[in-house]
């Protein structure tokens, strides 16, 4: 049995395989053709952060594939009342066929995965989204930039920002990175995406200045520069991403037709302007709808290993 909690865990052909099973898996959708690969299969759905996109495209998901999901509010739950969580994961282990959690923290993931006799699956947390990672891929592949990809990432080193770097260090293509002082990536992860490039032939450079990463980039993407939780960080963190903004000048340093990623929310005169959100509107939302398929492919994948 495998749990999907960060593409550190995975090979370049696993992800490859989960990319191509949820680009099958749209074309059926898109012709009105749902298998139900998981008939009556149930997936608890853990929220202890919330979400517009994961509650809705993993709900849909499972509901595509035959089987049900239940929305698991921690303040509706046992959990958030002070359960521990090991003990959770062996009730839900028991009544479930499959658990999906959004958390704060990776470790809560790591430690339910430790108890849990059910796949466990990462909808978010402060170190890794690699849900959001996988639909952005296969958004690469779909609009054939995953060739000769040179993918360019600019703004706070976050979970979307390890993220990438998992995913550049193990299919092997350049990925650069610029951040403020004080806003890199974790280290840790920085060091493994080292270690896995050495193997794959990704090239990772670290970039001071956010125009250095663009220049000459197929592929730009940035993140909200105050995530849930640090609202009230947020006046200090607009002044220290100043000049970090994806503005038009930013975008016309990368290769003519770009394309230009966001995981959403957005927050036009923050970390992207209108101007360049509503010029590539079409690939942003390809995106976003990407999350219901890439999601339902790791979910068949994941049932195929038990």
């Amino acid at each position: 049995m495998r749990h999907f909690l960060t593409l550190r865990d995975f090979s370049k052909e696993e992800i490859l395989e989960v990319i191509s099973l949820g680009i099958k898996l749209k074309k059926k959708a898109k012709k009105g053709k749902f298998k139900p690969y998981l008939k009556d299969k149930i997936l608890g759905m853990i929220f202890e952060k919330s979400s517009t996109r994961t509650r809705v495209s993993f709900e849909v998901g499972i509901h595509q594939l035959g089987g049900k999901g239940l929305f698991l509010s921690s303040d509706d739950i046992q959990l958030g009342r002070g359960e521990p969580l090991k003990d959770t994961a062996r009730v839900l282990s028991r009544m479930v066929d499959m658990v999906m959690i959004r958390t704060f923290g990776q470790e809560r993931l790591e430690e339910f995965a430790k108890y849990s006799t059910v796949p466990l699956i990462s909808g978010l947390s402060d170190r890794y989204h690699p849900m959001q990672l996988l639909a952005d891929f296969m958004t690469i592949c779909e609009h054939g930039k995953n060739k000769n990809l040179i993918a360019a990432y600019v703004g706070d080193g976050n979970n979307i920002a390890n993220s990438w770097l998992m995913l550049a260090s193990k299919i092997g293509f350049e990925f650069r990175i610029s951040t403020p002082k004080g806003y890199e990536p974790n280290q840790q992860v920085l060091a493994d995406a080292y270690k896995f490039a050495k193997k794959s032939g990704a090239k990772i450079t670290i970039c001071e200045n956010p125009k250095d990463a663009v220049k000459g980039a197929t592929v730009v993407t940035t993140d909200t520069w105050v995530s849930m939780g640090q609202e009230n960080e947020k006046e200090r963190r607009v002044k220290d991403f100043e000049g970090f903004m994806v503005d038009c000048k930013m975008m016309a340093l990368a290769q003519k037709d770009a394309l230009f990623l966001h995981c959403l929310p957005a927050y036009r005169g923050y970390e992207i302007s209108d101007e360049v959100f509503e010029a590539h509107a079409d690939e942003i939302f390809d995106e976003a709808e990407n999350r219901l398929h890439v999601q339902k492919a790791v979910m068949v994948w994941l049932d195929k290993q038990r």
